[in-house]
């Protein structure tokens, strides 16, 4: 980043940027002061700013400008090792939209050259009402940066022999064209930011929804955990209520073949039946807790696995279909999940292509194999595979294996 901020008869300038309005601005000078880490700025500490590198000419029209990111540390400093030649891609820009001087010269993310990353930028907006080329244009027009303006030498009208003799028509028809080809560059510049912050809301999209069908899939593994060690004790107690059962019994018998010898220790015998029967009421009310247990564990388990998703979720979206999600398989194309089978695709989804496709998983997978690779599989009994080039099969049904995964001379005879 240079020291001046006039060069070439013109001026540069950084703007960072708040949304759709910019928020601070400097000379280029002086962010180099803050690239070299003399000075931080406390407000943007821990940030990820979008800022935009601005070249005007000395009549502070736009000529060109550099939409790029930067990071600040928790101190306010500008990362040390940020390092985009802004200076250099704003002289060699592709065309951008016309902001009074003619086409700028343009760097985002959706158009950046090869050397660079298209990390290091990120795509205006170019949506009315929230126009970051507008927004742009208001500050260089408010000045607020002080850029002395030189207003342009008015060229003198030379008359040109045989200028007469030219059809009025020529100039009009080439402004109109001039005002076609900007509007055309305008709208493609647009569709290409569009469809930028349509990947990166789609790839949001999907990463959080991973993350939320992998919460409920820990969540049903831990009820599912939860519910086979309240089923192993329930087991176990029902086992030891049947052993004292079956001691009640005997006690039961013992005391009725014992009556005539225990009609002369009838108290303590009586005792003895009321203490064990009080135990046996005892065991059997601690059983009926414990079913009472059961029946409500069973019944959340059971909530939990139908409960609906939470309101403005992903998966509420995806239940009511104001968001659709789609995947694409080889051979399959791009596929519609509905709701009900979201999950069992995100636990295999070659299986779920291949069922789409009418095949088994193995059999998908040795045509994908084949589809990826349309090579010769033939192994030599050295172990190497021929690899000569066959011709792919495009669909999975009409794919025959060990035979369009052949050439011609591994291909078995009879087949064609």
């Amino acid at each position: 980043m240079g020291s001046a901020d006039q060069a070439n008869d013109g001026y540069s300038a950084v703007f960072f940027m708040d949304g759709s309005d910019v928020s601070r601005q400097m000379r280029a000078s002086e962010f180099g002061a803050f690239l070299d880490g003399y000075v931080g700025l406390s407000d943007l500490a821990d940030t990820d700013v979008k800022a935009v590198y601005v070249l005007l000419g000395s009549d502070l029209l736009v000529h060109s400008l550099v939409f790029f990111r930067i990071y600040f540390d928790e101190e306010g400093r500008a990362d040390s090792h940020w390092n985009v030649p802004v200076e250099k891609l704003a002289r060699k820009g592709a065309k951008g939209p016309d902001m009074g001087a003619g086409p700028i010269r343009l760097v985002c993310r959706s158009q950046c050259p090869k050397s660079a990353s298209a990390e290091d930028f990120w795509d205006p907006d170019m949506t009315p009402g929230s126009n970051h080329f507008q927004a742009i244009r208001r500050a260089v027009d408010a000045n607020t940066l002080r850029f002395r303006k030189v207003e342009p030498t008015p060229e003198e009208d030379i008359p040109v022999l045989g200028a007469e003799s030219r059809s009025q028509e020529e100039p009009e028809v080439s402004a109109d064209r001039v005002r076609l080809a900007r509007v055309i560059r305008e709208q493609r510049l647009r569709i290409k930011t569009l469809q930028s912050v349509h990947r990166d809301a789609l790839s949001d999209l999907q990463r959080e929804n991973r993350h939320e069908m992998q919460a409920l899939r820990n969540e049903t593994a831990e009820l599912q955990q939860k519910y086979e060690r309240q089923k192993l004790s329930n087991e176990q107690l029902k086992k030891r209520l049947a052993e004292r059962n079956e001691q009640y019994l005997m006690m039961q018998e013992q005391i009725a073949n014992g009556e005539a010898r225990n009609e002369r220790e009838g108290a303590t015998a009586d005792a003895e039946v009321v203490l064990l029967r009080e135990q046996l009421e005892r065991r059997q009310r601690e059983l009926e807790l414990r079913d009472e247990k059961i029946v409500v564990l069973e019944q959340e388990n059971y909530d939990l696995r139908h409960q609906p998703p939470t309101e403005n979720s992903v998966m509420d979206h995806l239940q009511n279909h104001s968001v659709f999600l789609v995947a694409y398989h080889a051979g399959v194309g791009h596929i519609t999940l509905p709701y009900d089978d979201i999950e069992s695709y995100f636990r295999n989804p070659v299986a779920y292509a291949a069922e789409r496709c009418g095949l088994n998983e193995p059999a998908y997978r040795q045509w994908l194999d084949h589809y990826e690779h349309p090579v010769c599989h033939h192994k030599h009994t050295n172990g190497k595979a021929c690899g000569e080039p066959v011709m792919r099969v495009s669909q999975p049904a009409e794919f025959r294996a060990d035979v369009d995964d052949r050439c011609e001379q591994h291909r078995p005879k009879g087949s064609s």
